[in-house]
């Protein structure tokens, strides 16, 4: 469990949050979504640690990591999983390389048990034996997917993704979806997930944080999208006539 509590952040006079609280819960898919400019990301720098709030706190459980020192927020990193919204990977390296890249960085592991542990991953992203190749070898979908394993293989209690289908075709971004979702439940992980993606909100949105101009707006989950009444998330969520029509005939039934 991650609980962002009374989250405000400015820049100069810019303020970018303002009095945020919400809880992403642990084994579940828990979304941040809204326009951009919300306050996205920012949100989600500071969940990571990779930005301070100008005030509030930020709760690992009943760890505070506005209040940790270097070597505790060191030691939560061991916790944490990132997919990055351009998967981040190392163009020279190959897979197995990208995907051990934690365990060298911060593991004394013998080479073998790091072999297994990638090889592991690797079978988790049904991607089995393709070690050897590099990211340019490998389609755009593949890439996301050695992403994801890269971000668990430390065995992660959390993980935050940013904008996972981002630059994706349809029916790959829903695998994308599909495969987050899984490994979630698998390994009961804390995910949050930044996202534009309305997809992705009526299909894994267990647990919704809707931002708008820096406040929360809205939270529920996907049952509940389709029976909202709440003028910010349907100017969102339904800004396309495809999506007014399929909510029209759910609630006809």
């Amino acid at each position: 469990m991650i609980r962002a509590e009374n989250i405000y952040k400015s820049f100069g006079d810019n303020e970018v949050l303002k009095g945020i609280d919400f809880t992403f819960e642990t084994g579940k898919t828990n979304l941040i979504i809204g326009k951009s400019g919300a306050g996205k990301t920012v949100l989600l720098k500071i969940l990571v640690g990779l930005m301070d709030p100008t005030q509030g706190h930020v709760w690992y459980h009943d760890r505070d990591l506005v209040e940790m020192s270097k070597e505790e927020t060191r030691q939560l990193r061991m916790d944490v999983g990132m997919l990055f919204q351009g998967n981040a990977l190392f163009d020279s390296m190959t897979v197995e390389e990208n995907i051990r890249f934690p365990l060298d960085m911060f593991t004394n592991q013998k080479m073998k048990p790091k072999r297994e542990r990638v090889n592991f991953c690797l079978e988790e992203v049904s991607l089995a034996g393709i070690n050897d190749k590099f990211p340019s070898e490998i389609s755009g979908g593949m890439q996301k997917r050695v992403g994801i394993a890269r971000a668990i293989v430390l065995e992660p209690k959390y993980l935050f993704c940013d904008e996972p289908n981002s630059g994706l075709d349809p029916k790959t971004a829903i695998k994308i979806d599909e495969l987050i979702s899984e490994i979630t439940v698998q390994h009961n992980m804390t995910t949050v997930i930044n996202t534009h993606d309305m997809n992705s909100v009526m299909e894994i949105g267990q647990n919704i944080c809707l931002l708008d101009m820096g406040k929360l707006a809205w939270q529920g989950n996907k049952s509940e999208v389709m029976e909202t009444t709440n003028e910010t998330l349907e100017s969102f969520i339904f800004a396309s006539p495809f999506l007014q029509k399929l909510r029209a005939k759910a609630l006809s039934k």
